[in-house]
């Protein structure tokens, strides 16, 4: 199958990706954790999970992450490279568990219905978006990286082969697809999600990502570019256009042309005609190209 067909089988139905490359770092006690990201966590009860940032001391963003309250004491921080903790460990005392653990992403709209059939419907029917709760010896949480209702199932590595299977079993009857990274790369982009290395860059600031909403301690962010979206044409480009920097870029199946994020000027709007790094026209789009209002992820699951 191909990666436009993977990614069409996500947007349709539903598709299995493995993200056990993650990092994930387990912390005990909240205090050095609430120290070295961006949220506030004193309101995040056991089961919940927020979606936050890892800031330098200049206030650039290292890496977003996600912060998992396992049980009051124990806490856990998901990050998309194992080689953080280096990082971390200069912040703050934590054991690194990346490797221990399969992380398999369960994405679609019918990736609900799949997973019912291993967790139960009154779990999936009452489990809500950025929560996450024990069933059948894995951790199931509501979330996911492309656009669309999404699970990510947590197990020990040596459980991984089992629940996989599990999954191809149940999710026979709805086409369930086993898709690569790259399908998720397009998935995200169409999204308008961030990923480490590409639109964080370890200069960009959370205002210059579009996430400053993510920092509960308010602080100024000096900007002197913005995360946007591009619809990039085949025009070549000329002086008269203002300049701007592609991160990522792919074809979209969804949407049948060619997008791309990127950062332009602050002043930049919705319509606007840049030319890009390597000389091709764009014009700018609003983000996410996908579903623009999030309402996706938090459909009804069954």
């Amino acid at each position: 199958m191909s990666t436009a067909d993977q990614h069409l089988a996500t947007r349709c139905s539903a598709g299995l990706f493995d993200f056990s490359f993650m990092g994930l770092y387990e912390f005990f006690g909240v205090e050095a954790l609430a120290r070295m990201q961006s949220r506030d966590l004193s309101h995040l009860a056991p089961g919940q999970i927020a979606y936050s940032l890892l800031l330098n001391d200049d206030g650039s963003v290292f890496n977003d992450a996600t912060v998992w309250n396992r049980d009051g004491e124990r806490w856990w921080l998901f990050t998309g490279r194992p080689g953080d903790f280096g990082w971390i460990r200069a912040r703050a005392d934590a054991r690194d568990r990346s490797g221990e653990h399969a992380i398999l992403a369960l994405q679609g709209p019918l990736s609900g219905r799949i997973l019912a059939r291993l967790a139960g419907e009154e779990v999936l029917r009452n489990l809500q978006y950025f929560r996450f709760v024990q069933a059948n010896q894995m951790s199931v949480a509501r979330l996911g990286y492309s656009g669309e209702l999404g699970y990510e199932l947590v197990v020990s590595t040596d459980e991984a082969s089992r629940l996989r299977q599990s999954l191809r079993d149940a999710g026979r009857p709805e086409g369930l697809s086993e898709c690569s990274f790259e399908a998720a790369d397009s998935l995200r982009i169409e999204s308008g999600y961030v990923l480490f290395d590409r639109e964080i860059d370890g200069r960009a600031n959370p205002r210059e990502l579009g996430l400053e909403k993510l920092v509960s301690n308010r602080r100024g962010f000096e900007i002197s570019r913005r995360l946007v979206g591009f619809e990039i044409t085949n025009e070549p480009g000329s002086g008269e256009h203002l300049s701007a920097q592609v991160t990522s870029e792919c074809f979209s199946p969804t949407l049948g042309r060619r997008i791309a994020l990127g950062f332009a000027t602050p002043d930049a709007r919705a319509g606007d005609i840049v030319c890009l790094d390597d000389g091709r026209i764009a014009r700018v789009a609003p983000l996410p190209f996908y579903d623009r209002d999030k309402r996706r992820p938090r459909i009804a699951p069954l």
